[in-house]
């Protein structure tokens, strides 16, 4: 195996490695995800899932065409799932929150 080869199996095991941290790290996430109840960090740990599912589809190199697909899957059911959360955390939560559109001419 000469210098190049060697390179290019060092950069393709490395690229490995790291595919392999995200997918776990992604996995961390989705449980994080399921243990908190703060809308704000349910979205904002939504998001993030979402676009690593984007970024490991995007490794064409690591995984099979049928895991890239349903990477992109995955992307996205938890794009829509932080889409939702947003649109939960637009509407008023209580107080003087529920007479703010009638106050002010807002919505």
């Amino acid at each position: 195996m000469d210098h190049a080869q060697a390179d290019a199996h060092t950069a393709a095991e490395a690229l490995s490695r790291a595919c392999t941290a995200l997918w776990v790290a992604t996995l961390s996430l989705m449980t994080a995800f399921m243990g908190t109840s703060a809308p704000v960090h349910r979205l904002r740990i939504a998001r993030k899932i979402a676009s690593n599912f984007e970024l490991l589809r995007e490794q064409r190199d690591c995984f099979s065409p049928e895991c890239c697909a349903s990477f992109s899957n995955l992307a996205k059911h938890w794009t829509a799932k932080a889409d939702q959360l947003a649109r939960q955390e637009d509407r008023p939560r209580g107080g003087l929150g529920l007479f703010r559109p009638a106050l002010f001419g807002v919505r």
